[in-house]
């Protein structure tokens, strides 16, 4: 019963969000269009499978390391996706962490495809 009512407040807090999956997806895209930076922070087979046109790979475990090593201010407007959101999400934290300003997490990279379809 507990476990049901832990699962319960998770999807009513998503609810509350105030947008949809689609439409953080759509506003992280959006932010690509206006001149953000993509980032993916999947490893490299799995970016070798399939890929985000005109996103750079940098693995979330190195993400800091990896922005200062290109020299990123950290005012840039960066978008950052994986397989699910999960390492995203954590690449994000740890950005933010650090002081960049303009960092988004932008889900599940099979999300940003279906958003980015007419």
């Amino acid at each position: 019963m507990k476990k049901l009512t832990v699962m319960g407040l998770f999807f009513m807090s998503l609810l509350g969000c105030g947008k949809s999956f689609n439409e953080n997806h759509t506003d992280a895209l959006q932010k690509v269009e206006q001149g953000a930076m993509l980032i993916d922070v999947r490893s490299e087979a799995e970016y070798r499978e399939g890929h985000l046109e005109g996103s750079t790979r940098i693995t979330h475990t190195d993400i800091l390391k990896g922005v200062q090593a290109m020299g990123i201010a950290k005012d840039t407007p960066l978008v950052l996706y994986c397989r699910s959101g999960n390492r995203s999400g954590q690449a994000t934290t740890a950005l933010q962490n650090a002081g960049y300003t303009a960092v988004t997490n932008g889900g599940a990279y099979s999300s940003l495809v279906a958003a980015s379809q007419p």
